[in-house]
């Protein structure tokens, strides 16, 4: 079994999914008292996110780079960060290493592509549904990508800091996402991608008429995947 190097904390509660889905497939694929070798290093959220909201994405760079260095030396086999937002700036973080990066766009895009889907809604962070990093590397493996409007994308991404990343769930946000959800599937999307990896806290696939792709659980299973090197899913 490879050893994970887990990115976390941005935020926790997501890592800690991560760290649940992990173990729970690695446990039940081998059975017994398996669990999966990994090492986690959870940075302060706050940090990072200030480095978002100044658009000084170099330096956020710089400091998941040096965190992934640190679980190369540790002993890690390859790299899981735990957040989408981030894979802005995966090619900063590969370059401080010199093992692979399991990128979470790539995995999810498999998904999708399995699941039939050639038009897909996109949530997250503003910064994941406005900007080009993460919507590019779905549609390159042909799939078109939609995301809300701008007002809705303001209000997402509120939930998302302001509720979410801080393990508030509240119902009347959980209906705001059904209502955009239910917007994107009348404007063609057959599938949703929960591109935030706290999304997954809040929405269900009982709240949704068309596919969920919860980024959170495809890039954990895939983590397990390569770990036990078998074929992606």
């Amino acid at each position: 079994m490879k050893t994970i190097g887990l990115i976390g904390g941005m935020s926790w509660e997501s890592s800690l999914e991560y760290y649940r889905v992990i173990n729970e497939e690695v446990k039940k694929r081998l059975g017994g008292l398996h669990s999966a070798k990994c090492i986690l290093y959870s940075v302060d959220f706050d940090e990072i996110e200030r480095y978002q909201s100044e658009g000084n994405w170099n330096e956020g760079g710089k400091v998941l780079g040096n965190v992934a260095l640190s679980l190369e030396k540790g002993g890690a086999d390859f790299i899981v960060i735990c957040t989408n937002t981030m894979h802005k700036v995966v090619q900063d973080i590969q370059d401080h290493i010199n093992i692979p990066v399991l990128h979470i766009a790539d995995a999810t895009a498999i998904k999708i592509k399995q699941q039939g889907s050639t038009t897909v809604g996109l949530l997250g962070t503003k910064y994941t549904m406005e900007q080009d990093f993460y919507k590019s590397r779905i549609e390159s493996n042909d799939i078109e990508v939609q995301v809300p409007n701008a007002s809705e994308r303001e209000t997402i991404n509120k939930i998302i800091f302001d509720e979410l990343c801080l393990g508030k769930i509240n119902p009347s946000s959980r209906d705001y996402f059904k209502r955009v959800i239910e917007c994107l599937i009348e404007n063609g999307a057959e599938g949703i991608i929960l591109g935030c990896t706290e999304i997954g806290l809040l929405i269900k696939q009982e709240h949704s008429d068309v596919p969920l792709f919860d980024t959170t659980l495809i890039h954990a299973i895939e983590a397990v995947n390569y770990a036990l090197e078998e074929k992606l899913t």
